[in-house]
């Protein structure tokens, strides 16, 4: 049964707004109990996901379905509705106690944003074999290579933050350190110089994709500029952030939030949907 305009509609105004919710709520409501943010986050995600489905998923099941195009685009859409339940942990803490007394939240946050980078080399790597299809081979080869290498030093970096500064931090605060140990400079600057090794790589693969999907039809020359505009101002930034730190530090730390560069493949993901829909209608 197809949905009516009004449904698709709603639904993807659902799924554009999203985002912005999460954002506000997280900044709004700081961090709050589980018992009050996990119940509707189960909710967020039922209807994100059926938001999907209204919009162009259901096409899975049709006849003429392309489910490369189908399966990669929901997949892209699949990272913000895992990270929309950081509207109700707050930002991540900012001194040795709070990270103790937080380290459940953060394993979770960062595991999350783990499996999150993995729904976006699937979501990439199943719009590749469709791109690759249509014969437009150049461009998401390059992509799917920068994202390819990207994932993995991804995850290493929220592992990383997740995992191993709780576990530090557990030892500065038993220690009653009044600062972390001079042997973890070298560790912190390695680890920002391998994210910005990442955000540079997932920019570029994004820039990619949308040239890509230009190419066959799929996004209009006017939002192929929007995301290659922002793709690349965003990779200028980051490569030159460690080389100009006193310029660029904060927009270097604005541009690397894995959640910036996740909405842009997450829009990607929701205007494919709405093609694929509407083909179908």
């Amino acid at each position: 049964m197809k949905a009516t305009p009004l449904k698709r509609n709603v639904s993807q105004l659902y799924l554009l707004f999203v985002p912005l919710l999460v954002i506000l709520l997280g900044f709004g409501l700081g961090k709050t109990n589980y018992t009050f943010y996990v119940p509707i986050w189960l909710v967020n995600v039922f209807l994100m996901v059926l938001a999907a489905w209204i919009l162009g998923l259901h096409t899975i099941n049709t006849k003429n379905s392309n489910r490369h195009l189908v399966l990669g685009a929901f997949s892209l859409i699949v990272p913000i509705i895992l990270v929309s339940m950081f509207f109700g942990l707050g930002p991540p803490p900012d001194t040795s106690q709070s990270w103790v007394d937080t380290a459940i939240e953060q394993q979770v946050r960062y595991s999350m944003l783990v499996m999150a980078g993995i729904g976006i080399v699937i979501g990439f790597a199943l719009l590749r074999e469709f791109l690759k299809n249509e014969s437009e081979n150049f461009y998401s080869l390059l992509g799917l290579t920068a994202i390819i290498i990207a994932i993995p030093i991804f995850i290493l970096d929220m592992l990383f933050w997740g995992f191993y500064l709780p576990e530090l931090f557990k030892i500065v605060v038993a220690s009653h350190a009044e600062k972390l140990p001079d042997w973890f400079q070298p560790t912190r600057v390695l680890f920002g110089l391998l994210s910005v090794v990442e955000v540079a790589l997932t920019y570029l693969a994004i820039a990619a994709f949308s040239v890509s999907l230009r190419k066959v039809g799929l996004l209009r020359i006017s939002s192929t500029r929007i995301y290659l505009v922002i793709s690349l101002f965003a990779f200028l930034i980051i490569v030159l952030s460690p080389f100009f730190p006193e310029v660029l530090t904060e927009a270097g730390f604005v541009v690397s939030i894995p959640a910036i560069p996740f909405l842009m493949p997450y829009y990607m993901g929701v205007i494919l949907l709405r093609k694929v829909g509407n083909a179908a209608n």
